[in-house]
């Protein structure tokens, strides 16, 4: 088969991968598998980074204490995406599972009772954020100034996290079943309209009231509420493997204990990495607004690239989970490493772009010279662990699809509690190499967290166990 013959055999599947529907990954080919899988998946990611920058873009037209506020308020966030990503993880893998044992009944009744949990984890959260959104942003170490400018931001945000909660969730339920095209559909248009009321609602384009910071609040739970009415539509009337009745409504506390104790695993790696960004940022706040900010714009770039490689890794989570469903544990771990070996390549280019040419990436966010060398500083550090995050992600990804949540939860807290804190503390601080010892305790720590997860995986434990 000629080059040529390749690609366009390449391009077609590609094309067959955003239309495809319950993807079987037990058999065939792995690699178009993981094609048909991952391509969705990171068109999915690419979106949500692509609407990161739009957002940041726009954010930064308002102020430089504006960008502040996000920074610190997605450091709160991180919280609700560490449930969401936790609970969908759990879901994700039990979901593939029961795909894989040929049983989408147990899959539709597994997916209702992670509903339920979802209502009551965000009920707490949504009162903490209207009530005291002064108060967590002055314990973030923010100014008088920024707490003025973000007080109603952060109690919107945080205000309607059972939208981002449902998002994540669901979306969750897709993948595990195999219809990640669908994921990709609703992600694309909840941040679509997101990307459309930014700026309407932040500078009071045409008929819309001028807003400011509040209004990229807004834009953004409305995009995100659009898109979970569009996930509910297919989840109950829908034609996908996974389809819920009112038979599936009924409480089952079994299910909802067998769920959680797969999904606090997910949610616990993913709060206590959470939770280390927001210390990182109090030590960057120790710098200034100019140092937060930029700061800020580098990590929303390297979210840009970062979120499509994750979209990557959650193909090896769906390929974990269905193969070993089907009693197939040999096929899981040879679509690890394919996987792995993919993103390694992506990651590999991306990491050379940021390096060549962090200023000018920067400088399309920001024209003061501060906030430009230390966002550059930044992009162009973290930048060169992108080799080691590419295959990280993807053992992360495949450890919780098996429903081993516990063994990344560990390696989670030595790697950031254990040595990326304080080492970002002695390098910036104690040491007096400022920012950059932040930028660099993020590599090391990060590449550390990859060679252990690898010679962990390498053991096989994750093939035995059971939900």
């Amino acid at each position: 088969m000629s080059i040529s013959d390749k690609i366009s055999k390449l391009f077609k599947l590609i094309r067959q991968s955003v239309k495809e529907e319950n993807v079987d990954a037990t058999t065939g080919s792995i690699d178009k598998a993981i094609v048909l899988l991952a391509v969705p998946m990171i068109l999915e990611m690419l979106m949500e980074s692509l609407f990161a920058i739009v957002d940041a873009y726009f954010v930064s037209k308002v102020s430089m204490d504006a960008v502040a506020v996000v920074g610190l308020t997605e450091s709160l966030l991180m919280i609700v995406y560490s449930l969401g990503f936790g609970l969908s993880m759990g879901i994700t893998a039990t979901v593939a599972r029961r795909i894989g044992e040929k049983n989408p009944e147990a899959a539709a009744e597994a997916s209702v009772q992670s509903l339920y949990l979802a209502f009551f984890l965000t009920i707490p959260i949504s009162l903490v954020g209207i009530f005291f959104s002064e108060d967590l942003l002055g314990m973030m170490g923010a100014s008088k100034e920024v707490i003025a400018e973000g007080k109603n931001y952060i109690a919107i945000m945080l205000g309607s996290n059972l939208v981002i909660m449902l998002l994540f969730l669901i979306n969750g339920i897709f993948r595990g079943a195999g219809d990640a095209g669908l994921s990709m559909r609703t992600l694309w248009i909840a941040n679509g309209i997101n990307i459309v009321l930014d700026p309407c609602l932040i500078f009071g384009w045409g008929p819309f009231p001028e807003m400011g910071l509040t209004g990229a609040a807004v834009a953004t739970s409305i995009g995100r509420g659009v898109g979970v009415v569009y996930q509910v539509y297919h989840l109950f009337r829908g034609k996908g493997v996974v389809q819920i009745h009112s038979k599936n409504w009924q409480l089952r506390p079994k299910t909802i204990w067998s769920l959680v104790k797969v999904s606090s695993g997910g949610t616990g790696q993913f709060i206590i990495a959470s939770a280390s960004w927001i210390f990182m940022m109090r030590i960057m706040s120790q710098f200034g607004s100019a140092a937060l900010a930029g700061y800020t714009l580098g990590i929303r770039v390297i979210v840009f690239t970062i979120l499509p490689a994750w979209g990557m890794s959650n193909a090896a989570s769906t390929m974990v989970g269905q193969n070993l469903g089907a009693g197939f544990p040999d096929r899981a771990e040879k679509s690890v490493w394919r996987t792995g070996f993919f993103n390694m390549i992506f990651m590999g280019i991306v990491s050379i772009i940021y390096i060549t040419l962090s200023k000018p990436i920067i400088a399309i966010f920001t024209t003061d010279p501060e906030v430009l060398m230390y966002g550059s500083q930044c992009l162009s550090i973290v930048g060169l662990g992108y080799i080691f995050y590419a295959y990280g992600m993807v053992i992360a990804n495949s450890f919780n699809g098996a429903g081993d949540t516990r063994t990344p939860t560990i390696l989670n807290l030595f790697a950031f509690w254990v040595l990326e804190i304080p080492l970002a503390y002695l390098l910036a601080i104690s040491l007096g190499f400022g920012p950059n010892g932040v930028f660099s305790a993020i590599v090391i720590s990060e590449s550390l967290l990859t060679l252990a997860g690898i010679i962990i995986f390498r053991r096989g434990k994750w093939k035995t166990v059971k939900i």
